[in-house]
């Protein structure tokens, strides 16, 4: 898709070169994160209106340290180094990069030296708080740059060579501990490339439209809906590009939350006037997942079965030449980015591609968005808040949410006590606040006293947590009365449940599912 100003980010491996992008689409200009391995031609190909080199874990002194190419500084771009990026076009330059004895990780007090157009209406310029995640620091600049600030332990914490529009700082303005990031950000689009504000959802939505259009002309295609906000908002996009001609499939694997199958379809079909067939195959999973009680293994089942419905439900329709996917931005850059944002800790909690036998052309409508930009692309759409705010849920549903072997007895307790969760924070209205919330059901049963008896019976956890991205994430401070109200309502209503916990653990080291 092509944008009128484009801001392309080389990215050197910092775990948070993703903060960059997002700062960046926030001020209303679109960007991109390229890997620092990317051919200097094929990104000059992507004419960029400026660059942005990312920091990084490395050191330019290590061995198989990444390299910047000299090819980015002869194309007279606007260039923002940050952290490793500042190091990278010192040491490329003829400046001199010097390792430190203690990696400095944290807050610092940055001092703005003299006039900068990038500190520009930033406030309390000299003890401005920042974020520093460094180990080496830019001893002697490179000649033409100008030394515009310092810290009590950096002598040069940011530098700029006006003339060729270079400019770099030690610290992180992407990440919410530094003050007034964002203006620092806007300061280098708008004060020193020039650029303009022009990518807003409206426009993405109108090209996107325009664009599926063009690229599935007169042909059909099928789309697997789950529900969630992403494969929602493809099927909406795609419905407004190619009307019926868009087959959406909803398989009811028996893994769904308290009446999902009838609020998904009802809605897409009422709202939207979708072409939805829901194919019922509750006993197809249950029955495989019989006795099976590891969670690596239960995906491994969902995804397979999920892939063989989808599959043959897909077969049955004549004339299906492209698969519609509710990919993201993030999920792009996973499978080329260097290094940091790209480890992998754990299996993905959604089911796995298709089959490439299917042998159709993918149409993404999403595949430039992060998670907050689809929801605005949503709300563009005229969906209500209850579904752009609904809280992720994953692609093998409650069959990572029932610990050990999954049952039709377990799920239905989950079910309830998870409806209760749902009630609960909504009604209070806290399921704006939370990033996510929802109930577990244990692997084991304790004692209990009910009345004038004594019971054996299961543990409900809860688990509630606060994020932005679902990258880290910590245990929501919720009021006791609404703890209290969850777990007085959970313990009387549900039958089979005696006992309520709440987790109070964070990411990392914990993962917000427990499975």
């Amino acid at each position: 898709m092509q944008h009128q100003d484009k801001v392309i980010i080389i990215d050197f491996g910092s775990q948070v070169t993703q903060l960059i992008a997002r700062r960046i689409r926030e001020a209303g200009v679109y960007s991109e994160i390229h890997p620092c391995t990317s051919d200097p031609a094929a990104i000059k190909a992507l004419n960029p209106s400026a660059l942005v080199f990312s920091g990084g874990p490395s050191s330019v002194h290590d061995e198989g340290a990444p390299p910047l190419p000299k090819a980015y500084l002869e194309w007279g771009l606007p260039i923002l180094g940050i952290c490793y990026g500042m190091q990278v076009l010192a040491h490329t330059l003829d400046g001199e990069v010097t390792r430190s004895q203690d990696r400095e990780y944290g807050p610092a007090e940055f001092s703005t030296l003299g006039d900068c157009p990038l500190f520009d209406g930033v406030e309390r310029k000299d003890r401005l708080k920042v974020w520093m995640s460094h180990g080496d620091h830019v001893g002697r600049l490179p000649s033409g740059f100008v030394r515009m600030g310092r810290t009590e332990k950096l002598e040069n914490a940011a530098m700029f060579d006006a003339a060729r529009k270079i400019y770099a700082v030690q610290f992180h303005p992407e990440v919410a501990h530094t003050d007034q990031g964002g203006r620092i950000i806007a300061n280098f689009l708008f004060k020193i490339a020039g650029l303009k504000p022009g990518w807003t959802m409206a426009s993405f939505v109108e090209s996107s439209v325009k664009r599926m259009a063009e690229q599935v002309g007169d042909g059909k295609v099928v789309l697997g809906l789950s529900g969630g906000i992403d494969s929602t908002v493809a099927a909406v996009l795609l419905n407004r590009a190619i009307g019926k001609r868009l087959y959406c499939i909803f398989v009811d694997n028996g893994l769904l939350r308290m009446h999902e199958r009838e609020e998904v379809i009802g809605f897409l079909q009422e709202h939207f006037d979708l072409n939805v067939k829901c194919v019922d195959a509750r006993r197809e999973f249950l029955d495989k997942l019989k006795g099976v009680d590891d969670p690596e293994q239960k995906r491994k089942i969902i995804g397979y079965t999920f892939i063989e419905v989808f599959d043959r439900e897909a077969k049955a329709i004549e004339g299906v030449g492209f698969l519609g996917q509710g990919t993201l931005y993030p999920d792009v850059i996973e499978s080329v980015s260097f290094k940091g944002p790209s480890a992998v800790i754990k299996s993905h909690h959604n089911v796995g591609g298709l089959p490439e036998h299917m042998n159709l052309k993918l149409v993404e409508p999403l595949r430039e968005l992060f998670k907050d930009e689809v929801r605005k692309v949503a709300a563009e759409l005229g969906m209500p808040e209850n579904i752009i705010w609904r809280h992720p849920f994953p692609g093998p549903g409650l069959a990572i949410r029932v610990i050990g072997e999954i049952t039709d007895e377990r799920l239905e307790i989950l079910r309830q006590a998870d409806m209760i969760v749902q009630q609960e924070l909504r009604a209070s209205d806290w399921y704006r606040k939370v990033w996510q919330g929802f109930a577990v059901l244990l692997p084991l049963k304790t004692v209990g006293v009910m009345g004038d008896d004594r019971t054996y019976e299961h543990v409900i956890a809860l688990r509630i947590v606060d994020s932005i991205d679902a990258m880290t994430a910590d245990w929501s401070r919720l009021p006791p009365e609404i703890l209290a109200r969850m777990s007085s309502r959970i313990i009387n209503e549900v039958k089979g449940v005696n006992r309520v916990v709440f987790d109070i653990s964070s990411k990392p080291p914990s993962t917000i599912e427990w499975e």
